[in-house]
């Protein structure tokens, strides 16, 4: 990690700042308040287009493997409408703050969020390793996988966590290949998070789109659901 960049922890979390410059804030991980909370009560539950992609329609208690799980907030959406979730992040500065929020919600006396978060599980893993190991195990329903890009919000808080992410884990390069292995693990479905208007992961063309104003989901189909197409 980057010196000017510490992991810090306060009575109440472990926060990421940037020593360099304080006055932007810390970037931390909580599944209890904020956000969180507001897309738990209010986010649109299966009606989300991140559900309609996953397939929760069709499949109600997936299994799905967050390849590029992040600060976990994709992955806390998933398992609050009923999957299980396992969540591959490989930056272990990035890891270290979701493990602290799971950990601090597990503890926390809102037994909501404690069911909620029962159903994921996290490790410090590559995602393009994990999937090689794993690629044979037809347990992962469904994986999704959220590569970084270039955030067009402009908010001070998305410009600093981007900033942040961009000087500790750097660019996704290696996406494709991921995507490539991803197709031959998953049973179902690959669920691809991609700008509205960016070109398609590794020039894979989708079998479907789900679509929104600011973001789209590319949806490739697994194992046994091509199967299923091929044998119609």
């Amino acid at each position: 990690m980057p010196e000017r960049y510490q992991l810090v922890r306060t009575p109440e979390r472990l926060e990421l700042r940037d020593t360099q410059d304080p006055k932007v804030g810390s970037v931390y991980v909580d599944f209890l308040e904020g956000k969180a909370r507001h897309r738990r009560q209010f986010g649109g539950g299966k009606g989300q287009d991140i559900a309609k992609a996953i397939g929760l329609h069709k499949f109600k208690h997936a299994h799905v493997v967050d390849a590029t799980a992040g600060l976990g907030r994709e992955s806390f959406v998933l398992a609050a409408l009923g999957c299980t979730v396992t969540m591959l992040e490989r930056s272990p500065i990035v890891h270290a703050l979701v493990d602290d929020a799971l950990r601090r919600a597990l503890a926390s006396a809102d037994s909501e969020v404690v069911d909620i978060v029962r159903r994921m599980t996290l490790h410090l893993a590559d995602a393009r390793t994990w999937l090689k190991q794993f690629k044979h195990d037809p347990g992962a329903d469904v994986v999704y996988c959220d590569p970084m890009f270039p955030e067009r919000n402009k908010s001070a808080l998305v410009q600093k966590e981007m900033r942040f992410f961009h000087a500790i884990v750097g660019a996704d390069e290696d996406s494709g290949s991921l995507l490539e292995l991803a197709c031959n693990c998953a049973r179902y479905r690959v669920v691809v998070k991609r700008p509205r208007h960016a070109p398609e992961l590794a020039g894979c063309k989708p079998a479907f789109v789900i679509g929104g104003k600011t973001v789209r989901y590319d949806v490739y189909l697994g194992k046994a659901t091509a199967q299923e197409y091929t044998q119609q």
